[in-house]
């Protein structure tokens, strides 16, 4: 990333593969509760604008599931400020309590040719969130260039909406969508890159964990069916697997 933490700019000449990371339960486990500790705060955002209990888990849900993030429901419904939302949940986490520098990351990151491939992260968080998490992990100096909800927008696109993505390709100056690799926790969210043409694209599902979803709890990998196999989308259960499913692009 630049000195900044802002985006970087592809080259335009650059024919690499691009590795998309997703951060939050992909660069880190679900076992850190950080969606849990997520989860409550949202929650506790929806009855601070005056929700009952009932209704602000009702909405928490209904806003994930509808726009892939409850704040997209919050600010095209209830005009709310999106960077306070930002400051009240994201910007709270402890997540210095949860998270450790992650030396096996680092490597794993390290180990990437990067004559055959540059490495992008890509989140539905804010940039400051995305940025503190990099640096609590140790390889904020691994990530090349940053995509992230721009909540300073009033109509910002998240996960898993096509303009999202679009935008993606265009911040990276990506022409051809199959040279991207990429990796995220949410099968919805990788189905959604695959139909656009996102050529390797990977599940990070870490079956039997629990994860909070639009403020309720979910087993990871429940959900999956027989069909998911057929896909064409690998499942992986360790980021050390991509050494193997892309291997081409790490170091020998």
């Amino acid at each position: 990333m630049s000195s900044n933490g802002d985006i970087t700019t592809g080259n335009t000449n650059d024919d690499r593969y691009t590795i998309w990371l997703d951060i939050d339960n992909t660069l880190y486990s679900a076992s850190a509760r950080i969606s849990q500790a997520m989860g409550e705060r949202i929650h506790a955002y929806f009855v601070a604008l005056g929700f009952p209990e009932d209704e602000a888990t009702e909405l928490h849900h209904k806003y994930y599931n509808q726009y892939g993030l409850a704040l997209r429901g919050l600010v095209r419904h209830h005009n709310i400020d999106p960077l306070d939302f930002n400051r009240k949940c994201d910007g709270s986490l402890p997540l210095e309590d949860a998270l450790n520098p992650d030396p096996k990351l680092r490597k794993l990151l390290q180990d990437i040719d990067r004559s055959k491939a540059r490495v992008w992260a890509l989140t539905n968080a804010y940039k400051t969130h995305a940025q503190r998490v990099l640096r609590i992990l140790g390889v904020e100096d691994q990530i090349e260039g940053l995509v992230y909800c721009d909540y300073s927008k009033p109509d910002f696109s998240c996960k898993p909406e096509a303009e999202y993505y679009h935008n993606a390709l265009r911040q990276a100056n990506i022409s051809n969508p199959a040279k991207c690799c990429f990796v995220d926790d949410s099968r919805t969210n990788v189905n959604a890159a695959q139909s656009l043409g996102w050529g390797r694209c990977v599940h990070f599902c870490e079956k039997g964990l629990i994860v909070v979803e639009g403020g309720k709890a979910r087993e990871i990998g429940k959900d999956l069916t027989a069909a998911a196999d057929d896909s064409g989308i690998t499942t992986i259960t360790d980021l050390e697997e991509l050494r193997t499913v892309w291997s081409d692009l790490f170091k020998i």
